[in-house]
């Protein structure tokens, strides 16, 4: 019994000692005359450190990804906060675009055409006689068209007392058109032979509406705007 049991280890040791020797004196320049267990074991070392290399770089990849998705998370929790309460709250946010729709289309009304700025322009004029100031300069400017109207500025001088200046400011204010005053100042006259008068010079801006015509231009000026930066 012990004579089988020293042949087997023997046989064992002889085995190993055979492999161990395969191992000595390898030429790394030339791994095809390796014998076969160098090379058995090169190719296993050469596929676990693929796979391996290819797991953490997999893994790499999914982390990156789920980083990703949780910086989003917050984002996208409030967007649907949002438009959850959109949508509950949307019929009464139908009718506050009505409200708004009639409130533009109030201004609208009050933006004259092409046709009426000079029956406007004549109702400033009368404004200001109406209340017995005198005009030393109505000069129109430069129309400025804007997306979606027109706007006119004009330069005046009045002369008169305090109240009928501030009544013409007034009545301004409540023509049935839009007119604003802007650099507004009043200033006393430099004469003796007029005490207590005043001299008002201002900037009104009246405003109206653009023309079909004057729409289409608008449109086609952006859209060659918008051709240009893209090339």
């Amino acid at each position: 019994m012990a004579s089988k049991s020293s042949t087997l280890g023997f046989e064992v040791s002889s085995l190993f000692e055979q492999a161990a020797g395969q191992f000595r004196n390898l030429n790394t320049r030339e791994p095809g005359q390796w014998p076969a267990l160098p090379k058995m074991a090169a190719w296993l070392g050469v596929t676990l450190a693929v796979v391996v290399g290819g797991w953490f770089g997999l893994l790499s990849g999914a982390q990156d990804e789920l980083d990703s998705a949780r910086a989003r998370e917050p984002q996208l929790k409030a967007d649907y906060r949002s438009r959850l309460a959109q949508a509950v709250n949307l019929t009464e946010l139908r009718k506050q675009k009505l409200q708004v729709q009639e409130y533009v289309t109030q201004l609208e009304k009050q933006l004259p055409g092409k046709a009426e700025m000079d029956a406007l322009l004549s109702d400033i004029n009368q404004a200001g006689l109406g209340r017995g100031l005198q005009f030393d300069l109505f000069r129109p400017g430069q129309v400025q068209v804007k997306d979606y109207y027109a706007e006119l500025p004009i330069t005046i001088r009045v002369g008169g007392r305090y109240h009928d200046i501030g009544a013409f400011a007034a009545d301004i204010a409540n023509l049935s058109r839009i007119v604003t005053l802007h650099n507004l100042t009043i200033a006393p006259v430099a004469s003796k032979d007029s005490p207590g008068l005043l001299t008002m010079d201002a900037v009104a801006h009246t405003y109206r509406y653009l023309d079909a015509a004057e729409v289409a231009a608008q449109k086609q000026a952006k859209d060659a705007a918008k051709a240009g930066v893209r090339k």
